[in-house]
């Protein structure tokens, strides 16, 4: 093994050209499957946390319209404790109503959460344009809806519900959410004050949850609901979002798709070049032969080719890829100086498309290493 591998490489040097062109091609092959995983794996990190990372994934309803969840403090404590793989739980009552402001009305949803764990679902610390979060008997608006409105922190406007009933509350911050609808509808506040101002009791109209796997999100509403009341149903973001769904899937296939594309030709690359070699190195193949190296010997020198130019062009095309998605994320920019595309960068997607250039490149000299080992010495010496 150690003499192949001394031969190989002696090879490789004696046609310094010739290999660098095969380690460049075996690099741009490795650097483009690295850019398109980073690529497609931000893509799809961004586009869920965007859809769902700022949003309940999981739902707990009244199972008939119009019903509200009892005892929501009971049961998500009960969801909190169960193990289920749960990390944020809380519940919360919506109402829908008026903001009213001097002479007009603005109709919005009143949000009444009963836990800080709001915040951590829907990032409002993050959202706050101006002010703060709203305490007991406070709110905050959407900057759609202020703006609109012309109100500002601090400000005092009236609550009023479909019934006539009002109330005046105190803004205490605007918030972005930076979807327009929310903006324009949502007034946050807490659970106590949304009970109070409708009449509605110590009820909730949901539990919002999070989990710590989001694509484990089904699994785990199939297990709550076996903890649950029959007056209650479970909901999932992956049911309610089926075009969600396929759009990660066939963003996945398409990269795979890529990734196979680009090996293949990467491999018949190799196995072309390598096949070449074996005719332009024949004369020395033959004499090799004819000093008493043995056929599988002389297979192994190719096998060693094609693994010492796969480590090569893997080190190369991880260096390519890892400098093209740098470039990318400095040049490729939103107005606001963020990246187009946050890329994700993964230590183990990278060392497996490293390790599958080297094998790949070992396999690609089977064709000709098994071709050189037919070869006849005698044949070889005496036609020159």
């Amino acid at each position: 093994m150690k003499t192949a591998l001394k031969i190989a490489w002696r090879f490789l040097t004696a046609s310094k050209g010739q290999s660098l062109l095969i380690a460049i091609g075996i690099a741009v092959g490795v650097s483009v499957q690295v850019f398109i995983g980073s690529l497609i794996g931000g893509l799809q990190v961004e586009l869920v946390d965007n859809a769902i990372g700022r949003n309940t994934q999981i739902t707990i309803t009244a199972r008939d319209r119009g019903d509200y969840v009892e005892n929501y403090q009971e049961v998500a404590g009960t969801l909190e404790e169960a193990g289920l793989g749960v990390k944020r739980v809380s519940p919360v009552l919506d109402a829908s109503g008026f903001l009213r402001v001097g002479q007009d009305d603005y109709p919005i949803q009143l949000r009444g959460f009963a836990s800080s764990n709001a915040d951590s679902i829907y990032r409002l610390t993050e959202a706050l344009v101006s002010g703060a979060l709203p305490e007991s008997g406070q709110v905050a608006l959407g900057i759609n809806l202020a703006q609109e409105a012309g109100i500002e922190a601090m400000d005092t406007v009236t609550l009023a519900t479909p019934r006539g009933n009002t109330r005046d509350v105190s803004v205490s911050g605007i918030y972005d959410l930076k979807t327009a609808a929310l903006n324009s509808r949502w007034v946050l506040t807490d659970i106590a004050l949304v009970q109070a101002a409708f009449g509605y009791g110590d009820v909730a109209s949901a539990i919002e949850m999070q989990a710590e796997d989001p694509f484990q999100a089904d699994q785990i509403a199939v297990e709550m609901a076996g903890l649950l009341p029959q007056s209650l149903k479970v909901d999932d973001w992956k049911a309610q979002n089926e075009q969600l769904l396929s759009g990660l899937n066939g963003q996945s296939v398409s990269s795979l798709m890529i990734q196979v594309f680009v090996l293949v030709s990467v491999v018949l690359a190799i196995a072309s070049v390598l096949a070449i070699s074996v005719m332009q190195k024949s004369k020395q193949l033959g004499i090799l032969k004819a000093m008493g190296i043995r056929d599988g010997s002389a297979s192994v020198i190719f096998l060693a080719e094609g693994f010492l130019l796969g480590i090569a062009g893997a080190i190369l095309g991880v260096a390519l890829g890892l400098g093209l998605t740098y470039a990318f994320t400095r040049f490729a920019l939103n107005p606001d100086g963020t990246p187009v595309v946050a890329l994700l960068v993964d230590p183990q997607f990278i060392a497996i498309s490293a390790l599958v250039a080297v094998l790949s490149a070992t396999l690609a000299s089977l064709i000709p290493a098994r071709r050189s080992a037919r070869l006849d010495p005698m044949e070889v010496i005496k036609n020159g």
